[in-house]
């Protein structure tokens, strides 16, 4: 009180003063070592001053204070990095591909739990295919995203390798598993995760897709009428190990709509997920102008106004590859056969305006049907492909696939694949059902896509 009545009138604690306030406390905001503020107090009504009690007071409140502070502090922080750590494993931009026209969204959750490990892809793939992915971490947080951050790189690798549905998502249980044992002490569905993986092949009009404890996406066909979930088999949650996954195929009409989604879409504490998955299909069945006004549409006509998790959204309409793009020979076994493909492959080319890539192609038919006639077994298969590049495929009943090795000086073969390595823009093989494909991409001159 002195303090205060010994100040000039003119400064600011002679003007408090004047104000009627003639005792003042102030106690530091202290946490974890870190100085947060200080909390003042100054009576003016109450005629005692502020004594010792009042300091302990002061002291354990502006303590419990401070904690909360920091606490809250904290929070933040770790929200804002997890969601832009999220934002920068998230795709920015969709790939080219001429598959799937495509829609996303991603909300984050606003709940205190923070952001979790929803995430989606699109994955371009060999022969004008695409695979689409959806998939949820369990749990929130840094972790959670870092979390996803690593299944997302690797489900891209293992569609690089061009794995069907339910041999990826066998592989991607696995890694699950060795991340929970590189953890001690950790729980598995601490790091359990689901995961939705589809393949759509624009030249055969097929979807084949399998799931891993997540739910089935919805499929809209093109003219109207009710969106239905894909009846499907949900496997066991990524991380829980030793059971198996099913694929499921589809024949795909050009058009149709294809939604995937994580839970945090139709699942809420207000409701159940029978009705969520309703209120979707519903939202899903009326015409949209566009995927994009659909999605939001979707999102509208589903989420509360304060979504407890996160929310990805994507949706796909099919479109298909005519055969007007697409030329398939049978290759008889005979090598003296193979001069016959490189002259049909090269009036093809001249068929769709690409003279100028007929060397390349010539190239290219030239050893990989060779080589399937050779090292192969029947049938083999011979397809070329229009798309935002030219592909040249050649199939057969080995399932043996070719590795690109450098020959030696004295060596009379052996430099076929480094040739089509070298001349192409990338190339690579995949199993099929039935023995393996060879492929090779040309880039097209540029200008409108055929």
């Amino acid at each position: 009180r002195r303090w205060i009545e010994d100040r000039n009138a003119r400064s600011p604690e002679g003007r408090v003063h004047r104000q009627g306030v003639h005792s003042v406390i102030a106690v530091p905001l202290q946490a974890r070592g870190v100085l947060l503020g200080v909390v003042v107090g100054a009576r003016m009504r109450h005629p005692d001053d502020y004594a010792l009690d009042d300091t302990v007071f002061a002291e354990e409140l502006a303590s419990r204070a401070a904690v909360c502070i920091d606490n809250a502090r904290r929070f933040a922080r770790e929200r804002s990095t997890a969601l832009a750590l999220q934002h920068s494993l998230l795709p920015s931009g969709m790939p080219g591909q001429s598959a799937v026209e495509v829609a996303h969204r991603y909300l984050p959750s606003g709940s205190l739990a923070g952001i979790g490990g929803d995430w989606f892809d699109v994955i371009p793939l060999s022969g004008s295919r695409v695979g689409l992915v959806v998939g949820d971490v369990v749990g929130h947080g840094i972790r959670s995203s870092a979390t996803m951050g690593r299944l997302r790189t690797a489900v891209r690798t293992l569609a690089d390798v061009d794995l069907a549905p339910d041999e990826l998502l066998t592989h991607l249980d696995d890694l699950v598993t060795h991340l929970v044992a590189e953890g001690p002490g950790e729980e598995v569905a601490e790091l359990g995760a689901t995961c939705l993986y589809a393949v759509y092949d624009p030249v055969s009009r097929r979807l084949a897709l399998a799931a891993a404890g997540h739910p089935a996406p919805a499929l809209v066909l093109p003219g109207g009428g009710q969106a239905e979930l894909i009846p499907m088999t949900a496997g066991p949650p990524l991380g829980v190990g030793g059971l198996p996954f099913e694929a499921v195929e589809l024949d795909m009409p050009e058009g149709a709509v294809v939604a995937f989604y994580t839970d945090g879409l139709v699942e809420d504490r207000e409701r159940d997920v029978d009705r969520g998955t309703e209120e979707m299909c519903r939202a899903l069945s009326v015409p949209a102008d566009s995927l994009e006004t659909l999605s939001d549409n979707v999102l509208k006509a589903v989420l509360p106004e304060q979504p407890c998790d996160d929310v990805a959204l994507l949706l796909a309409r099919t479109r298909a590859l005519g055969a007007d793009r697409v030329a398939t020979w049978d290759v008889p076994p005979d090598p003296a056969e193979v001069a016959h493909f490189r002259q049909a492959a090269t009036e093809q080319l001249t068929a769709w305006g690409l003279d100028e890539a007929a060397f390349v192609t010539e190239l290219v038919v030239s050893e990989l049907v060779t080589n399937a006639i050779r090292y192969g077994e029947p049938p083999v298969q011979l397809r070329l492909i229009r798309d935002r590049a030219l592909i040249c495929e050649v199939s057969d009943g080995s399932s043996t696939s070719p590795h690109l090795r450098r020959a030696h000086a004295y060596d009379e073969g052996g430099r076929g694949l480094l040739l089509v390595a070298q001349l192409t823009q990338r190339w690579g093989s995949r199993q099929t059902g039935s023995g393996k494909t060879i492929w090779a991409e040309q880039p097209l001159p540029e200008g409108p896509l055929p």
